[in-house]
């Protein structure tokens, strides 16, 4: 399964904002702030591991999972793509705009050279 794939579920990305917040945290502690079954938030973190979007370290009793930075970083790298670009689609719709105004509303005394 891929980044985006894993993280289009909403429990999935709350995991990954528990993550962000907390750096590092204990499946049971994870479970805690769900109101689904914990197996059901252990399915969501194992496909998290499998995406590699967390890992996950084994202390004693306790799985302690973290954040991968480098897949966060892949999703921050698509989302900046798509927001430049959209960015420069909206500033020429904004030009275009501003010039089909002025077209509409010429300033007084523009267009008048008469006067």
């Amino acid at each position: 399964m891929d980044t985006f794939t894993a993280i289009a579920d909403p429990n999935r990305r709350q995991i990954i904002e528990l993550l962000a917040t907390h750096e590092q945290l204990t499946a049971t502690e994870i479970c805690g702030h769900f109101q689904i079954s914990a197996s059901a938030v252990s399915q969501h973190l194992k496909v998290l591991r499998e995406a590699n979007v967390v890992t996950m370290e084994k202390q004693a009793q306790q799985r302690i999972y973290r954040l991968n930075p480098e897949a966060i970083t892949e999703v921050e790298e698509w989302a900046r793509r798509y927001r430049l670009m959209w960015s420069r689609k909206f500033e020429k719709l904004d030009i275009l705009l501003q010039a089909r105004m002025k077209k509409q509303n010429p300033k007084p005394n523009e267009g008048n050279e008469e006067q």
